[in-house]
């Protein structure tokens, strides 16, 4: 069940009104989220640390972005903050950098609310971040907002994951490896968004989204456009498009294969014809790469930054645009790019026929 009182509060503007970026004359965020930041081997950013230093610093802090943590930063329902600092001191040292030149903005998940607690934190914390697009207007928030459990019981989750699971080595069971908390968390964002006619840009589930849409329903819709397009093509490209649908149809496979089909059913939330209004910036814990929401005031991208040799399978089939960090092995692919004026038609024609 969504926290509707959190939603009004969303759309009555009534949280912190500095945290609002506009965008209108022009501007650019990245926005990333679930680091969970922790210490020794249950540490879930350990294997993307580096990879996620070298990107923030020398890619979007040197080209003028701004920087906007969308939660479960800091991993507080099994560390200690002063241990996660002194662990990831480095990534500190990068995160000021953007806080610095007044470009971070940092958000509460379930994970790290403890934060709220702490008068001393270094950095201003918000609940909601309103992006003034000067298209549409985009609020980030991580999304554990939708749910009453984790709005109302956090803190005896969170005691549970540090004197249970925390022992034992057993790491986090959250709505992210849940399916059905999963897209019961997705659709209230959906609903919210639809009902104010908005974009919503969550984390919490770890899954990334793309105008409403996951992994699986985008590769359904490109083989669909592919199988279109076959009948008209010759030499090269109808052999490119018997080798993508190929891939596809294996990726599909194992996707079915790691959700039971009834819930697969759910994700489009109920519409034939999804409205593009939620996304998901997916998460920086994933075993070969970090996710992430670009967006400026002209269009939204999903992205995917992975070290050469360690990305998914399915980057390496090509069509994808991929740009190399300079000096580094590290590479940013973008898999879903929209110009938001494009988003708000859509949102107009088709939401407006669901009202």
């Amino acid at each position: 069940m969504a926290d509707t009182d959190f939603f009004k509060n969303i759309t009555s503007r009534q949280f912190n009104p500095d945290a609002v970026l506009d965008f209108s004359a022009g501007g650019k965020a990245l926005i990333i989220s679930d680091l969970h930041m922790g210490v020794g081997r249950g540490d879930d950013l350990a294997e993307n640390g580096d990879l996620l230093i070298s990107l923030l610093e020398h890619y979007y802090f040197a080209q003028g972005w701004h920087l906007v943590l969308n939660g479960d930063i800091e991993e507080l329902q099994r560390y200690s903050l002063e241990h996660i600092k002194e662990r990831w001191l480095r990534l500190f040292q990068v995160f000021n950098l953007f806080a610095g030149q007044n470009r971070l903005y940092k958000l509460i998940g379930n994970h790290d609310e403890e934060l709220l607690l702490k008068k001393s934190y270094h950095y201003p914390l918000y609940n909601v971040l309103r992006i003034d697009t000067g298209c549409i207007p985009a609020y980030v928030y991580h999304g554990h907002q939708a749910s009453n459990i984790y709005t109302k019981y956090n803190k005896l989750i969170g005691a549970g994951i540090r004197y249970v699971l925390k022992p034992f080595g057993i790491k986090n069971i959250s709505s992210g490896r849940s399916p059905y908390k999963r897209f019961t968390i997705e659709k209230a964002a959906y609903n919210f968004s639809l009902d104010n006619r908005c974009i919503s840009i969550i984390g919490h589930t770890h899954r990334p989204l793309f105008e409403s849409l996951g992994r699986f329903d985008y590769i359904k819709f490109q083989i669909e456009q592919l199988c279109r397009d076959y009948p008209v093509s010759s030499g090269e490209v109808r052999e490119r498009i018997e080798t993508e649908v190929f891939a596809l149809r294996r990726e599909l496979s194992k996707l079915k294969r790691k959700e039971r089909r009834n819930v697969l059913r759910q994700s489009l939330y109920g519409d034939e014809l999804p409205v593009p209004c939620l996304f998901n910036s997916g998460c920086a814990i994933g075993k070969k790469g970090i996710n992430a929401i670009e967006i400026t005031s002209e269009d939204i991208a999903l992205i995917y930054w992975y070290a050469e040799g360690r990305g998914r399978r399915f980057i390496g089939r090509g069509g994808y645009d991929i740009e190399k960090l300079a000096g580094t092995r590290y590479r940013r692919a973008v898999l879903n790019h929209s110009r938001l004026d494009y988003i708000l038609a859509r949102i107009q024609l088709l939401g407006a026929a669901k009202g």
